[in-house]
């Protein structure tokens, strides 16, 4: 008899088998071709279509449990549906194999080709994706990376200080001046030839004698080192306006987007030094007040007698301790610190894990103080004091995370975290 080709099979039969009885594999094949024989016409003579190879090898598989038999039959065909659909149901008319009673069920008829075409599907996607990731690039593309290529060529130093700086700052009417060298190669990135960089917290005299000759727009980071830059420059120099990177981000890494939305939301120097004006009263009211309770405390008084034995005072039952980080919290900790050392800073984060703003160690106590909820925890490089841990318990802040740590545990509810512990 002829085998069909698995390949060329287009579809497969598949039948459940219930015999009363103990019988054997070539016993349900036996009955298959005796008890279909002339049933449905020369045409559809089971032995002539295997010969001819549109019908495949019959496959039975049965097991035989507490005296009965169970199993599978599977036929592949390359006939048309129909035909396949007739030669199917004609396996359900066997009643009988040997002396026991059958009965056989078909369960379902597969079409062979549309599993092969969902393995046409899936690879025309795994080839499309190689292709997008490793064939050459279309015609946007290439442009696209030929004018970043020469936007980041154009850098240049400018004045002397050198001072990294577009190509069009002197004859531009109107320059912008940014905190770094990165934030002038964003710019550039995306067309803003006019930009420069102070390159530090002290303002070079490069800055200062172009303030004083054109509109200088100030675009600094979106947080508390962004807002220190403005004072030094509101202190030294004549700028214009102030435009501010969104919360928590940097020039560096903010899109084209958000910078045409930042440099189009400046605001003049006069209402940022009123905004300054308010945040610097109300850290010194916090200060005054601080220092007004601590001076209105009654002094203890003395006696003249001998000392009155104190009475037993009850022991103080430790303070609660904060919950422990997660693990998803000490891998975004250990990450940050370990960016954070040597650079003398500190990340604010929130209850997302996401950086609320970047402030320099000597600052962050004064920060912490005008902050009073929203803040999750602090990752810095320096080290846990008394000092540090008071404010933050005024801020409400969950976890202090530095390299290392001078208050005990019992100490405060706070949960802090060292490099060691990371």
């Amino acid at each position: 008899m002829g085998k069909i080709s698995p390949v060329s099979s287009k579809y497969i039969v598949h039948s459940s088998i219930e015999i009363e009885g103990v019988v054997d594999k070539p016993d349900v094949i036996g009955a298959i071709f005796g008890q279909t024989e002339g049933l449905l016409g020369a045409d559809l003579e089971l032995r002539e279509l295997q010969r001819s190879g549109r019908i495949g090898r019959i496959e039975v598989n049965v097991d035989t449990r507490n005296g009965k038999t169970s199993g599978t039959i599977i036929i592949p065909s390359s006939l048309d549906k129909a035909e396949t659909v007739i030669v199917a149901a004609a396996l359900e008319i066997i009643q009988r194999i040997g002396p026991c009673n059958s009965k056989i069920m078909v369960q379902t008829i597969e079409d062979v080709r549309v599993s092969k075409r969902q393995l046409v599907v899936e690879r025309a996607k795994e080839l499309l994706r190689t292709m997008m990731d490793t064939v050459v690039p279309d015609s946007q593309e290439l442009a696209d990376e030929v004018a970043y290529s020469v936007r980041v060529m154009e850098i240049q130093e400018y004045g002397k200080d050198r001072l990294p700086a577009g190509p069009a700052i002197d004859e531009s009417d109107e320059v912008i001046v940014v905190e770094g060298r990165a934030d002038v190669l964003n710019l550039l990135k995306h067309g803003f030839k006019n930009a420069i960089a102070v390159n530090g917290t002290s303002i070079p005299e490069t800055i200062v004698e172009l303030t004083r000759k054109k509109v200088v727009t100030a675009f600094v980071d979106g947080d508390r080192g962004g807002r220190l830059i403005i004072k030094e420059l509101l202190n030294v120099s004549e700028i214009d306006f102030v435009a501010f990177a969104p919360d928590g981000k940097e020039v560096e890494e903010i899109t084209k987007k958000e910078i045409h939305k930042a440099i189009r939301g400046r605001v003049s120097t006069e209402q940022v030094k009123t905004d300054l004006d308010k945040e610097t009263d109300r850290i010194e009211r916090y200060g005054m007040n601080e220092q007004r309770r601590q001076l209105t405390r009654p002094f203890p008084r003395h006696p003249t007698g001998p000392p009155r034995p104190l009475p037993p005072q009850p022991a103080q039952p430790p303070r609660p301790q904060g919950r422990m980080p997660t693990d998803e919290e000490k891998r975004v900790f250990k990450s940050m610190l370990e960016n954070l050392i040597g650079t003398r800073g500190a990340h604010i984060l929130d209850d997302h894990l996401s950086i609320l703003g970047k402030v320099p160690i000597s600052e962050l106590q004064t920060t912490l103080r005008s902050l009073t909820s929203g803040v999750h925890a602090i990752v810095f490089d320096g080290i846990i004091d008394r000092d540090l841990v008071k404010a933050a318990e005024h801020s409400n802040i969950h976890f202090l995370i530095g390299m290392e740590s001078r208050v005990k545990r019992e100490e405060t509810p706070i949960t802090m975290i060292t490099v060691s512990s990371l």
